[in-house]
């Protein structure tokens, strides 16, 4: 048995780099005659030498890439976050099943900096690593190693970072990064154990899912702070500035705690069972550092606070004497449009920036109850629990009126969304 000579060589390379461009996993078949003595020996070290093999042929396997995978892959795409694929494959292979997915665009070649080997990236040096890691798009002949050392310059760069993996070598990686996904199939149980999310169905386009769902849930929780920020901010000017200059406060304490369920429990339900919709995969990642509450957040806030504390406030000193009321139907009229004010406003709290707040509001079912709940209980609070409320009965034009000042919190809401605001956090210029 001879070795192979650089023109057989040569062929051969060509076909395993032939097959790898089209996505193939080549396998090499070869045979050798042992004697007994070297089988026992062979058994013994648990290994078969490789000298002195025949070989027999080459097989191209194909594993194609599941339905949906390049649909996620271009949604992520779409909503900033940056993919790579880092895998044990040749470099060649994994280009072609990089750019298969839609990983890796057809004119990005090996030469560019976005396909290197593992190896290679192992011996830059740490500068070259951080200086290089944005620009890799996919890594092949990769190790556990160099899938941690990835990461971590990642997170070092500032890059909130998601890991994928199966086995128990994608561990390190998964427990390393931000947020760690593993698969619920064919996963390891230290792989599920060391990562933050398991996919139950071993699908990419799972992980689209998850981050449309991450952002929807990021996005209620800012819906429901800027709501109960505007109650509080309303609240407690209007009850200080009351104290301070008439010596009580027009919103008694079962008023308070009933205002209070409003914001906070029947708020929440309302707020945040919003689902998911495409228009959160437009925007772009939200960044470690950046604040909970933006600048969009506080000109709504402000905006709509100013207004219900102008309003309560003109009501508690010129109530009276403007629509000839006794001090008991006054102070009932603070409340009630106090109530019905955030009423109005949570149908604003639903969309931070969009001017169409009735926007697929048919879709939530549960917030369109907690709206009609509130309402009818705030009736029973003023016409039929006056000894418990501290409230007087009011007639259809008080009524009216309470709904009126109420409802416009929303042209307010849409005049004030046209105000730009600077992407820099307010409380950065402070700094």
């Amino acid at each position: 048995m001879k070795d192979l000579d650089d023109h057989e060589r040569s062929v051969f390379k060509q076909i395993i780099q032939g097959m790898a461009a089209n996505s193939l996993r080549c396998i090499a078949f070869a045979h050798t005659q042992m004697s007994e003595e070297q089988y026992e020996e062979g058994m013994e070290e648990n290994k078969l030498k490789e000298n002195s093999l025949t070989l027999l042929g080459l097989v191209g396997i194909k594993d194609p890439c599941r339905p949906g995978v390049r649909r996620a892959v271009e949604d992520c795409q779409h909503a900033g976050v940056n993919i790579k694929m880092i895998t044990g494959d040749n470099v060649f292979t994994a280009r072609a099943i990089a750019i298969e997915c839609g990983i890796l665009k057809p004119g990005q070649d090996m030469f560019s900096g976005a396909v290197v080997e593992g190896e290679e990236f192992r011996n830059y040096t740490s500068e070259e690593r951080m200086e290089k890691a944005d620009k890799i798009c996919v890594m092949a002949r990769s190790s556990p190693l160099d899938k941690l050392l990835m990461v971590r310059c990642l997170k070092q760069k500032g890059h909130v970072v998601a890991v994928t993996g199966d086995g128990t070598n994608d561990a390190p990686a998964l427990k390393e990064a931000d947020i760690g996904l593993s698969m619920g199939i064919q996963g390891t149980e230290v792989a599920k154990e060391s990562s933050d999310i398991v996919i139950l169905d071993d699908n990419f386009a799972s992980v689209a899912t998850v981050l449309r769902w991450g952002r929807c849930v990021y996005n209620n929780i800012q819906k429901f702070i800027q709501f109960q920020l505007t109650v509080n901010v309303a609240a407690l000017v209007i009850n200080f500035v009351a104290a301070v200059s008439a010596g009580e406060v027009p919103l008694t304490a079962v008023q308070l705690l009933w205002v209070n369920l409003i914001m906070d429990t029947l708020g929440a339900l309302a707020l945040a069972t919003e689902q998911p919709t495409t228009e959160l995969m437009d925007k772009p990642p939200v960044g470690r550092t950046e604040p909970l509450i933006t600048n969009i957040m506080w000109r709504n806030i402000l905006a709509q606070a100013l207004y219900q504390i102008a309003v309560l406030l003109t009501l508690q000193f010129k109530g009276e004497s403007i629509f000839g009321v006794t001090e008991k139907v006054n102070d009932t009229l603070i409340f009630n449009t106090f109530v019905l004010c955030q009423v109005f406003n949570e149908f604003n709290a639903r969309k931070l920036e969009k001017k169409n707040v009735f926007k697929g509001i048919h879709e939530n079912k549960l917030f369109l109850g907690i709206i009609w709940i509130t309402i009818v209980l705030q009736v029973l609070m003023v016409e039929f629990l006056k000894k418990f409320a501290d409230t007087e009965r009011l007639n259809w034009a008080q009524w009216v009126l309470c709904i009126g000042v109420a409802a416009i919190t929303w042209p307010i809401g849409c005049v004030v969304k046209l105000i730009p605001v600077a992407e820099k956090p307010i409380f950065s210029y402070l700094n």
